[in-house]
């Protein structure tokens, strides 16, 4: 007789299978009703709606929606593949937001299909797919994103409704920077005798400063008799001058999100103290803070340090032949990079304080931080030596988060410009939350993210003299849901007033960060 363990291997091999050929979203019919079964109560699979799954780590915390968001596109394209086939597509609306490269998870999933029923069907988190009866685009109008069917670049930007120029016109601007010439839109707006709509994207068009694409809208729509009225959608100006041969849509996604940013910023954060007289005194403080400073940004990343391994860390006393213990422990490795990491940043600030611009200083040294932080676990061969070698080369994925980081060849785009507009930025506190917030956004690195966001902002707060601010793990809800409403909402306000509240109460002289000993 098979031995529970044996039973559980046969059900597990068959969900290996399914996930060897890249099946996501799992069919009832996929797994016999005993393998369903078992691999449910041991936590392999999790249901999404009646008759359909996804497989999950067995040892997921109740409520951790990770493995859910990771998995919800590919489950939605088999999902809506098995129940309409090709009679749907993504709203307009949405696609758009895709081919802007914004393809954080959505509470609801729009649909049109010939065959819908215009309900939604409830997902896991609070996420739900609602398939509206509707006739499709032409088919040449949709295509593939994932495995889901989208409506093309060109189609979503004419069929898109006029308010989502208001609602969304970070997203709805990248998009439209992408399209290089008219002749993308005109097919689409000849064929079906849009001609006020055609107004409406030259009028769109003229704002963001492509008067050729513009005007030939114009003047091709009335030459095929069509009475073209010129409208512009947006309800302010385009806030920044593009680059019309830049070819990444992440790149004006960016700039449009960081002059949008900023504003907030200013409003909420203190006035910069100004670059301290006594600057060796200043550099002391921040030596001070070291083991507060670890505890704390480790603890967030859910590493188990506590103030004793810091201090022989510190010390001098951490070493890997004296102490079994530590060479085995992967916190005490994070906890030797961090001190390493630590002082690596305090250089850096060390030039910031004598003159040398942030952003530049940031730009050239960065990767220093990141090698130190690893170092110790490349030595003691936690890691391979290739995982110091730079930005990723990978999908990565944040827990817990809606938001899916910018992809591998975004992120060589990005992080130059990231640094450009910090060189540029004036306010210190912009420098701040936005080095910190697009750094996390964009995720350049498979690992040390968030300690590396942290470090970035502690540099960029001192070039205004503000004091190194700790976030304290036991604000790291607080801390994270910041982060994700920015990422998600583009609503950079919550995570503003965060920093600014902590940076504040350092001015203070009454941090609220302690290292509790």
């Amino acid at each position: 007789m098979a031995t529970p363990g044996r039973k559980l291997a046969e059900s597990l091999e068959k969900l290996k299978y399914l996930q060897d050929n890249e099946v996501v979203g799992i069919k009832a019919s996929d797994l016999s009703r005993v393998h369903r079964e078992r691999l449910m109560k041991n936590g392999f699979i999790r249901e999404v709606l009646k008759g359909w799954y996804i497989s999950a780590p067995h040892d997921e915390q109740q409520g951790d929606s990770t493995s859910w968001y990771v998995s919800f596109w590919r489950f939605c394209s088999r999902y809506l593949e098995e129940r309409y086939g090709n009679d749907y597509c993504v709203s307009a609306e949405q696609s758009l937001i895709l081919h802007a490269r914004n393809n954080s998870v959505p509470n609801q999933l729009i649909i049109r299909s010939t065959k819908g029923n215009n309900l939604p069907t409830d997902l896991l988190f609070g996420t739900s797919i609602f398939v509206m009866k509707s006739p499709l685009p032409d088919k040449a109008e949709i295509e593939d994103w994932n495995g889901v069917r989208i409506v093309n670049l060109p189609s979503s930007i004419v069929h898109c409704t006029p308010s989502f120029f208001s609602k969304q016109s970070t997203d709805i601007r990248t998009a439209m920077m992408i399209i290089k010439d008219a002749s993308e839109l005109l097919s689409i707006l000849l064929d079906g005798g849009h001609s006020k709509i055609a107004g409406r994207i030259a009028g769109a068009y003229r704002n963001i400063g492509q008067d050729k694409i513009a005007d030939d809208i114009v003047k091709t729509m009335k030459s095929a008799g069509y009475d073209v009225r010129e409208t512009d959608p947006f309800e302010k100006p385009t806030p920044i001058k593009f680059n019309f041969r830049e070819k990444s849509p992440y790149v004006n996604r960016i700039k449009l999100m960081w002059h949008e940013m900023s504003k907030v910023i200013v409003e909420v954060f203190p006035e910069a103290p100004g670059i301290p007289t006594d600057k060796e005194a200043f550099l002391e403080q921040i030596d001070e803070l070291y083991a507060t400073d670890a505890y704390h940004s480790l603890s967030i990343e859910k590493y188990s340090v506590t103030p004793a391994l810091i201090e022989r860390v510190r010390s001098g006393e951490w070493n890997t032949e004296g102490n079994e213990e530590d060479k085995k422990q992967k916190d005490a490795m994070a906890a030797r990079g961090y001190w390493q990491a630590f002082k690596a940043v305090k250089e850096s600030i060390r030039k910031i304080l004598d003159g040398e611009n942030a952003g530049n200083v940031v730009d050239a040294e960065h990767s220093d931080w990141y090698r130190e932080l690893f170092g110790p676990s490349v030595i003691m061969g936690l890691l391979t030596p290739s995982d110091l070698a730079g930005y990723r080369n990978n999908h990565v994925f944040i827990g817990k988060s809606k938001h899916i980081p910018i992809n591998k060849d975004g992120v060589r785009d990005v992080m130059p410009l990231l640094f450009e507009l910090l060189e540029a930025e004036k306010h210190p506190g912009v420098r701040a939350v936005l080095g910190h917030f697009v750094f996390v956004y964009t995720h350049p690195y498979m690992d040390g993210n968030g300690r590396m966001g942290r470090f970035l902002m502690n540099a960029m707060l001192t070039s205004g003299g503000y004091p190194w601010t700790v976030i304290p793990v036991e604000e790291r809800d607080n801390y994270m849901n910041a982060l994700e409403s920015a990422s998600v909402d583009q609503n950079i306000k919550p995570f503003a007033e965060f920093i600014a509240w902590l940076v504040d109460a350092g001015l203070k002289g009454r941090p609220i960060a302690k290292l509790n000993k």
